[in-house]
Formats: C-alpha cells, structure tokens, sequence
C-alpha cells in the first residue's frame, strides 16, 4: 500500500501535518491539495488540537508545483473554462487553510518554492531553518502566482518587493526573507522553535485565539477573494501561451526555457 502523501500527527495540543513526497521534492499536485485538505478538516473536528504545524519530510519544505501533473493535466494549453475550474478548486482549499480558524504556524526548512511559498502564505506565521531558500518562480516558466500569492505577498513585503521577486523570479535565502517580513523567524531547528511557539499559543483561551485570528484577517482583506478572481483570470490567458507550454517542456527536460513571448 502507498504511503500517504500527507501525514497527521499530534505532540499534546498540537497537530503536526506533513507533506510526504520527499522522492518529488514535495512538489504539490492536485492529489497533496485534498489530502491537506482532508487532514484540516480532521483537525477541525478535534476540539483538543488548539494549534497546527505544518513541514514537508526529507530534503526540504516543497519545490512547488509538479510539472508533471500540470503536463499529464494538460492545463497548459487548454481551454478556459478547464483552467479555470482547476484554479478555483486550487483556492477554494488555499482558502479553507487561510481561514482556518485555529493558527497555523509553517516550519520551513532548505527550499519553499513557488507554489509551496503560495500555501505557506496561507499561515499565521512562517518559521524557518538558517540556510533556507525561498522563491516564487512563475514567471520563470511562463505563469503568474495564481492561489493569492501576489495579493499575501504585497500585504506582507510591500509592492516594491513583489514586484522584484516575481519579476526576476531569484530566490533569496532566510536571513533575508525575515528582514523582508516573509518570514517571522530564522532558527537552527525550526520544528523545536514552532513547537515552542505553539506551545505559547496553546496555553490560551482557544475561542478567544480563535476570534483574534478572524478579525486580524478580515482587517483590511475584504478584497482577497475578488483579486484571486483576477489571479485567476491572469492565469487562465497565460495557461494557453505558447510560452507557457514551453516553460513546462523546458523544466522536465531540465534545460533553459525558449521564450518567444506568443
């Protein structure tokens, strides 16, 4: 029997979810996306799991998106309304992890990248190890960030930052994502300083945490939802490029994509 894409566990009022394709990179698929999903809806019910982590096993925390699966999916290229219920599958789970109503802290560790940046921008908090490498690298392969990663990215770097990350599409290491605000912390161990904070956030009254959560979200985020729209939009017209089957093509070949700008 396969092992589970994503893992649950618990350490006492803590859920710990792990994404568990460390043969992939963690890069993420449709099939890891309702496997978190399930695991939150789980946590949800369990009144006694007051905060939750997430990690990725093995080598690092996620390479982002498997080319793989967007290729076998054929969503680059096709048409419209295809792309576009597969977005709106994708950010309606996003979502239900950004609202979820207990915290959610991320332990990162070696590479967060593209699409696993996406989900990880979905926490209350982001923790991550020294040496960590972050990026979002769409625009790399012919794409633009597509699950609220532009709007979360602006809210938390500014404008100015986005504009360079997403237009250069470098990753840049921990020390420099936390001076950015990317991330809250850059530690040795970043599950023993995610636990330890979880810890903190445990000790107290979970509706009241849980309250706090949704007002500071709701603050001044009332246009989320309609900019995903258009994150969406951005993404179903780059989906049909020529470029962006050439960036797909060009990263599972392993070789520098070729692009015409058609």
């Amino acid at each position: 029997m396969a092992e589970s894409l994503v893992l649950t566990d618990r350490e006492g009022s803590t859920g710990i979810v792990t994404i568990n394709r460390d043969e992939k990179r963690n890069a993420l698929n449709e099939a890891i996306l309702y496997a978190l999903k399930e695991a939150f809806c789980t946590i949800a019910e369990d009144s006694e799991i007051r905060c939750v982590i997430v990690r990725g096993a093995g080598k690092g925390f996620s390479a982002g998106i498997d080319f793989t699966f967007l290729a076998d999916l054929g969503l680059a290229g096709g048409t419209g309304p295809y792309v576009r219920a597969k977005i709106d599958e994708g950010q309606r789970i996003i979502n239900y992890i950004a609202d979820f109503h207990k915290p959610v802290i991320f332990a990162l560790h070696e590479f967060c990248f593209g699409f696993g940046l996406e989900l990880a921008l979905t926490g209350d908090f982001r923790i991550a190890r020294t040496g960590t490498n972050i990026g979002i690298q769409e625009t790399s392969v012919g794409f633009v960030p597509d699950m609220g990663g532009i709007a979360r990215l602006v809210e938390l770097v500014g404008p100015t930052s986005t504009k360079e990350l997403l237009y250069t599409s470098r990753t840049v290491d921990a020390e420099i994502a936390r001076e950015m605000g990317l991330v809250s912390a850059v530690v040795p161990d970043e599950m023993e300083h995610a636990l330890a904070l979880a810890d903190e956030i445990v000790k107290n009254a979970p509706l009241a945490v849980g309250m706090a959560k949704l007002l500071i979200n709701r603050y001044g985020r009332e246009e989320l939802r309609t900019y995903m729209m258009l994150e969406a939009m951005a993404q179903t017209t780059l989906m049909g490029t020529k470029d962006a089957g050439e960036g797909i093509a060009a990263k599972m070949e392993r070789r520098p994509p070729r692009f015409t700008g058609s």
